[in-house]
């Protein structure tokens, strides 16, 4: 037995000699990459501005970006004034003419100061992060007033709607602008239409994570279970014009950059 264990001692100690050697033959320059460079972007002036490689969704002065979602051959009839967009409820939700796979967003919303009503008809909107259609298809960002207004948690601001609660509730008060910033990876089908990678968000809410790479379920429903039912590819990025009697909420400052 002891010269069992003075062989054994031999060879763990020639063992981490010759890992030594190893490391000592190795070189800084075999773990240092220096292609591909990675491309240059100049960022915005300011953390809210878009970045020289950005696509401005809305520039302050028209909606030229954005087409009636109802009907894709009718421009956006939102009223734009004073460097802001504000939500027609008569005309319906608008989207994007431009399709989108995997992205970074800015976007800035308002709640007015005066907004009226509770729960869910308090400033009700949202994002779709990827459009599948006519009406409220596709999967949703929820956009509310959740500053002191209760309602179910997987509705509210930051939440993926009816799927994921977000983590924190860093609305401001009506009358502040707020912020959302979102990284989206889409999902990805197979050739036979299931799915191969299921769409993946990251929210930060006025500078907070709300959303941590949280991967969806399918497209986001009012009732039932939400599933990837059919396969698509890009695809716009709408925005709700909910039905409720709340005063209508505003939007400033989107642009958008392809990953």
């Amino acid at each position: 037995m002891k010269s069992y264990k003075i062989i054994l001692t031999a060879f763990l100690l020639i063992g981490s000699l010759s890992m030594a050697n190893g490391q000592d033959n190795a070189k800084h320059e075999d773990t240092e990459f220096y292609t591909p460079v990675p491309k240059e972007v100049v960022p915005g002036k300011t953390s809210n501005s878009a970045p020289s490689d950005a696509l401005v969704l809305f520039n302050g002065k028209n909606l030229d970006q954005w087409v009636m979602a109802d009907d894709r051959s009718q421009p956006a009839r939102w009223k734009v004034r004073n460097g802001i967009f504000t939500v027609d409820k008569n005309t319906g939700n608008i989207e994007t003419k431009q399709s989108f796979t995997n992205y970074q967003l800015h976007l800035e919303w308002y709640i007015p100061a005066n907004i009226s009503g509770e729960g869910q008809a308090r400033g009700n909107s949202g994002i779709f992060l990827a459009s599948l259609g006519k009406g409220d298809l596709g999967y949703e960002l929820q956009i509310l007033d959740s500053y002191e207004n209760k309602t179910y948690t997987n509705g509210m601001a930051g939440s993926i709607y009816k799927q994921a609660t977000p983590l924190f509730n860093p609305a401001r008060k009506p009358g502040e602008w707020q912020t959302y910033d979102v990284i989206w990876l889409a999902p990805t089908f197979n050739t036979d239409s299931t799915v191969k990678t299921p769409a993946k968000v990251t929210v930060l809410f006025n500078g907070v994570v709300v959303q941590n790479g949280f991967e969806l379920k399918g497209p986001t429903q009012y009732i039932g279970q939400p599933a990837y039912r059919k396969a698509h590819g890009a695809s716009p990025i709408k925005l709700q014009a909910h039905g409720d009697k709340s005063e209508p909420i505003s939007f400033r400052n989107i642009w958008i950059r392809e990953i």
